[in-house]
């Protein structure tokens, strides 16, 4: 097997892992998930729920974790695709 035929393998394997079911994510972490979609940054998400820019970092990290993601662009993909977050999200 060559090496491009392996990455796109492991691509296609993780692609079929996340289309099974969506992961179960807490009530907290849909609210953090729709925040980080309006553009918030930790800082800001922490004021406005009243809890710790550490805390909020973790709450991302176990979202991208879950999701299988890299970056914010990913999560917020993958968030869509599983119906996370509506499909016409405008944060109301």
């Amino acid at each position: 097997m060559t090496k491009h035929k392996g990455v796109a393998t492991a691509r296609l394997k993780r692609t079929v892992r996340r289309s099974k079911t969506a992961p179960h994510i807490t009530p907290r972490q849909r609210e953090i998930l729709r925040l980080v979609a309006l553009g918030h940054t930790n800082r800001e998400i922490a004021g406005s729920l009243k809890i710790s820019v550490r805390t909020v970092e973790v709450h991302r990290f176990n979202l991208m974790h879950r999701l299988d993601v890299r970056n914010v662009a990913q999560l917020l993909r993958q968030a869509l695709q599983q119906n996370l977050l509506p499909r016409n999200f405008s944060g109301k």
